[in-house]
Parts: C-alpha cells; sequence; structure tokens
C-alpha cells in the first residue's frame, strides 16, 4: 500500500499503541477518585501534561486536554467570544479556515449575533495583511486563522500578525489553529493566546486533541459539569488518552530536522515530475509553504475517478479537504485563492510523511501518467 494522505490522518503508531493498550488495563481508574488507584491515574495525565508543556515551552497550567482540534478550536473562539463580548462582538477570520473554525464562526454570527470579517488571500493563500489590518475595530475581540492551511499548505504569517494587533489594538485575542505544524514546523506559542493541536495528525490517537491558553486569558467553559481542566471542560477525564499524547508529541519531535529535509526532497522531486505532466496545475505555492503538502489539478478530469484508480493500483490520496470530501463543488480555499473553476473542480491533494519513501512517490508518478492517458481514451 502507498498512502499519501497524512494530513487527513496517520496510523497509529506502534510504541504508542503499545502503551495505550498497557494504560487501558492498568491505569482505568477515574483520575478524580482519591484512592491510590485514581491518584496513580491522574498523576500520570498530569505528567504527560508537563511533558507536554515543556516540550511546547509553556505552563503546565496553560495545556487543556480535548477530544480533538475541532473541540479546541470550538472552545477557543466560542470561549473568547463569549467571555469578552462586554468588550465588543466583533470577530475576524480568514475565507480559508478549517471548517471547525469557519463554521463556529458563522454560528456566533447567525444565531449569537456577533460580527465576523472574512479576510481574504491572495491566489497563493495568503492572507492580505493590509486587508485584515483595515478591519480591526476598537470593538474586535478576536482573530482566527490557521497557521499552516490544510488544503493547499501556504503558511501565514504570524509573527506580523501579531504585530499588527499589537499596534492597532493589543486586546485582540489571537487564536491559532496550528494542526498542521504541530511536529513539522517551528511553534512559537508566544505569538498567540490560543492553540489547537490533534493527536492523530501525527501517529497518536483519534479523539485526542489540546488547547493551548494562555494565563492572561480567560474562557466561558463549553462543557459545564466537574472541576476537570481546570473547570473548562467537566466530564470523566479521558486519561489513557491523553496520557499518550506526551510520547506521541515528543516521538514526532524526534529528528525533525532530518525529517523536514527528507518531505523536502520528496515535495520537489513530485513537484517537478507533475509541472512536466500536460494538464496538471500545481496549486500548492513554491514559497511560504508547508513541504508536506502538495495540492494539484488534473484539468479536465475528474478527481474521483482518477482517486478511484489509483486505488485501484493500492495508491491513496484525496480530492480535497476531508471534513469537505462529500461535496461536490469547488473547494472554499481554491475558490478564495481564485482558481480557474476548471482547474479548482480538479483538485487533488497528496501529503507526505517521514515514513514516505521515494520510491513510493515514483511508483505513484508513473501509475498517475498511466491512468492519465487511459482516462483520457475513454473520454
Amino acid at each position: 500500500m502507498i498512502y499519501l494522505d497524512y494530513v487527513s490522518t496517520t496510523p497509529l503508531d506502534p510504541q504508542v499503541n503499545q502503551s495505550y493498550q498497557s494504560l487501558l488495563n492498568d491505569y482505568f481508574a477515574n483520575a478524580d477518585s482519591l484512592y491510590s488507584l485514581g491518584i496513580q491515574t491522574s498523576a500520570l495525565m498530569e505528567k504527560s501534561r508537563t511533558l507536554i508543556a515543556q516540550m511546547l515551552k509553556v505552563k503546565n497550567s496553560e495545556i487543556i486536554f480535548t477530544s480533538g482540534a475541532s473541540e479546541s478550536n470550538n472552545m477557543a473562539i466560542k470561549g473568547i467570544a463569549f467571555q469578552y463580548q462586554n468588550r465588543g462582538k466583533h470577530i475576524i477570520t480568514t475565507t480559508i479556515e478549517h471548517s471547525s473554525v469557519y463554521n463556529t464562526c458563522l454560528q456566533l454570527r447567525d444565531i449569537f449575533g456577533f460580527d465576523v470579517d472574512f479576510v481574504s488571500v491572495d491566489h497563493n493563500g495568503h492572507i492580505h495583511l493590509d486587508e485584515l489590518k483595515s478591519l480591526i475595530r476598537e470593538d474586535t475581540i478576536l482573530i482566527a486563522m490557521m497557521y499552516v492551511n490544510n488544503e493547499v499548505g501556504s503558511i501565514q504569517p504570524l509573527q506580523e500578525v501579531r504585530k499588527i494587533i499589537q499596534q492597532t489594538n493589543p486586546k485582540v485575542k489571537f487564536h491559532v489553529d496550528m494542526v498542521q505544524a504541530l511536529g513539522k514546523l517551528p511553534i512559537d506559542l508566544s505569538l498567540v493566546d490560543t492553540a489547537s493541536f490533534s493527536a492523530h495528525k501525527i501517529y497518536g490517537l483519534k479523539g485526542s486533541g489540546l488547547l493551548y491558553k494562555n494565563d492572561a486569558t480567560t474562557l466561558v467553559p463549553l462543557i459545564n459539569g466537574g472541576q476537570q481542566e481546570n473547570n473548562l471542560r467537566g466530564g470523566t477525564s479521558n486519561t489513557a488518552t491523553h496520557t499518550m499524547f506526551a510520547k506521541t508529541l515528543r516521538l514526532a519531535l524526534e529528528n525533525n530536522e532530518k525529517k523536514y529535509q527528507h518531505i523536502q526532497s520528496l515535495n520537489s522531486y513530485v513537484r517537478n515530475e507533475l509541472s512536466q505532466i500536460d494538464d496538471i496545475v500545481i496549486n500548492t505555492p513554491i514559497n511560504n509553504s508547508s513541504p508536506y503538502i502538495l495540492n494539484f489539478s488534473c484539468v479536465g478530469y475528474k478527481p474521483e475517478v482518477i482517486l478511484h484508480a489509483l486505488e485501484e493500483k493500492d495508491i491513496y490520496i484525496s480530492t480535497k479537504s476531508t471534513c469537505s470530501s462529500h461535496k461536490n463543488d469547488i473547494s472554499r480555499t481554491l475558490k478564495a485563492m481564485h482558481v480557474d473553476e476548471a482547474i479548482g473542480q480538479s483538485a487533488m491533494r497528496i501529503s507526505f510523511s517521514d515514513k514516505t519513501t521515494h520510491e513510493e512517490v515514483e511508483t505513484f508518478i508513473n501509475e498517475l501518467k498511466q491512468i492519465l492517458k487511459k482516462v483520457k481514451k475513454q473520454r
């Protein structure tokens, strides 16, 4: 099998799986229990929190365990919106956000009466900083955006955004979806107030996420109930899953530079090969983009046909973001980039891992060429 959809999810690391099974069997007690087994279970989870905080260079109190990045995004955006609405009800996000950010902002607008502005992007998927600056108002309370776009890989200039906030309205909170950056790109949490992460993108467990929230930021909790996660997320702690995030992150960060160079090499090779094939247009920008993601279009071909033809060869890619894969229209990200409709409708995405080999991408390229010839004859 040749798997080229690591942006969507990753297989579970065997070391993580082994440790997880052991935790499920031996440390099943409620972490809030006062007897020894509960205390031991709680201690393991808190040790995980400490290790994560150390790796991310933040305080223990600033790490909140969640069920995944979608919950983390909702928790941060809604929590900030409800907490600071006395200052104003204006939120800024971008046109290319993951649905868990984009739809959350729409809900705040349509149901809760918040005013939401969407910053546009250029043809490379990078936000217009001048437009962002012009949108910030006295009643703006939140700017929410992603670090790395999950469809085309464009990287947003977080340092510049933070400078704009400081110069224009320092009270504005800054939330960043960092899912596609964790374990891949440098992360500086001093630039943001809140940030979301997910384990299953880095060979960890599904249903496992983090929210970074600095101590200067207050949230209205979305899940009321118990004292868990500093009273921000009621409910019996999923201790085994939370405990495994530390090991997942440690493994992801090991030999990081070597992994990155390998990915860059794969990306350059595939980009060069694809650019030489007729009817193929590459949508991922060359500059300021993650090498882990490569979005391209086979113009004039139905991407689902190519996807299933590759699947018959045991090669797996994606036609668009998994969270919107069942929609037939052009993706919101490519539309925001003003990609030609014919190009947008035929877009596909491959994504690499440090476990991806050069032989695998060579096979992918060769099979794609053959499929394009075959499909063309059948049209």
